[in-house]
């Protein structure tokens, strides 16, 4: 099986006219006969970071799982309780290594681990078992662009054939079938979710797109880091890794693949003095004879009936992050620009969330049979 990244063709109609027919068909929200009373043992490997932390808030209420399997190097020996308190009451096992974890009887696991050890790891799992990977070493599909942006040989090149880049919405029928699921990165989730669309309907011109990104502290991790400490964070805002952030390629892959060329964009991304939360703005030139309401219509047309990403009606406000906390949506809105032939989209997520463990979730339901949105139908948390 080779990596699979959605089917994107050019759209070669008129842009002012062009329809965006749907990628893939809307999920289904009605369990198989085969899943309806299955219960699908699970594990967590990394479970004491953020991500595995909100996999168990969200597995907690989910009716067809099990977790059975955590790991935590740092950790190791405890009780989940005893690292989260707010996990205390839930009945899981204790932590342990990762090099000590038994994957036997297990259906999935979701891989929490930090970057470029998840590889040599997953490599390692029985072939049975399903993986839906939150790192990013099976997110770039070229190898050779992995090593050149985190600075070292990729270690599993046969098995990144096989991943697929689950931007659940689209590429839902891959995720399906899939037996490693390379989960999107949080900054690229935001971004690609209305990109893409536009650019396979070649409403945008594809060398003009400038993403100005911004996110809570919980991007950066869990482990300690003096740029993370409050003291470096509150009260103020601050760009970094600019022209240089890792997510520039993913975000480009999957641009690229939808314009049919190759995509470049200027994309910096802040951190804000909150916990949760990504807000893009992004900046588009419109190809010839397209306006701000064909990409409204386009966008209306791929995800008008899609249970998390959602479009503002014309008019209302831009999305806010503290309005998305907690949950699963990608909201988003479409606002012509001052300049003629320019426009401003804005795209918000929970980055812990849609950005990471949510989708998650959304992926492995796919995998397993289950409903998509089982699981992860609560509403944002406000204020």
């Amino acid at each position: 099986m080779a990596f699979i990244t959605p089917t994107l063709p050019v759209n070669a109609r008129s842009p002012r006219r062009a329809r965006l027919t749907r990628m893939t068909a809307t999920a289904p929200q009605t369990e198989s006969a085969t899943s309806a009373s299955r219960v699908a043992r699970v594990g967590i490997l990394g479970a004491s970071g953020y991500t595995g932390a909100e996999l168990l808030r969200l597995l907690a209420t989910h009716p067809r799982t099990s977790v059975a399997l955590l790991t935590g190097e740092r950790s190791a020996g405890k009780s989940i309780g005893s690292v989260y308190p707010q996990l205390a009451r839930s009945s899981l096992p204790n932590l342990v290594r990762t090099d000590e974890a038994d994957y036997a009887g297990l259906d999935l696991v979701f891989a929490c681990l930090p970057h470029a050890a998840t590889q040599e790891i997953v490599s390692k799992l029985p072939e049975s078992l399903r993986i839906v990977d939150l790192s990013a070493d099976f997110r770039l599909r070229d190898t050779s662009t992995y090593a050149e942006w985190y600075g070292r040989p990729h270690q599993a090149p046969t098995l990144q054939k096989d991943a697929v880049y689950g931007l659940t919405e689209l590429a839902r029928e891959q995720v399906r079938t899939a037996r490693l699921v390379a989960n999107p990165g949080c900054y690229p989730t935001a971004a690609q979710l209305p990109l893409i669309p536009l650019l396979r309907d070649s409403l945008l011109r594809p060398d003009r797109i400038v993403i100005d990104a911004k996110s809570g502290a919980t991007g950066a991790g869990r482990a300690a880091k003096t740029g993370s400490l409050f003291c470096e964070v509150a009260d103020g805002v601050s760009a970094y890794g600019v022209a240089s952030h890792r997510h520039a390629p993913e975000i480009e892959q999957g641009l690229s693949d939808a314009a049919g060329q190759q995509v470049t964009v200027s994309f910096t991304p802040h951190l804000l003095p909150m916990a949760r939360g990504i807000l893009e703005t992004i900046y588009v030139e419109l190809a010839d004879g397209v306006t701000a309401a064909d990409l409204r219509s386009c966008l209306e047309n791929q995800y008008g009936d899609e249970p998390f990403v959602h479009l503002l009606p014309e008019g209302v406000p831009p999305p806010q992050t503290r309005h998305l906390r907690a949950s699963n949506l990608c909201v988003m809105q479409v606002v012509a620009d001052r300049i003629p032939g320019r426009a401003i989209i804005v795209s918000a997520i929970d980055n812990v969330v849609k950005g990471a463990s949510g989708q998650a979730v959304q992926n492995m339901n796919l995998m397993l049979g289950f409903p998509e949105t089982m699981g992860l139908d609560s509403p944002p948390v406000f204020p």
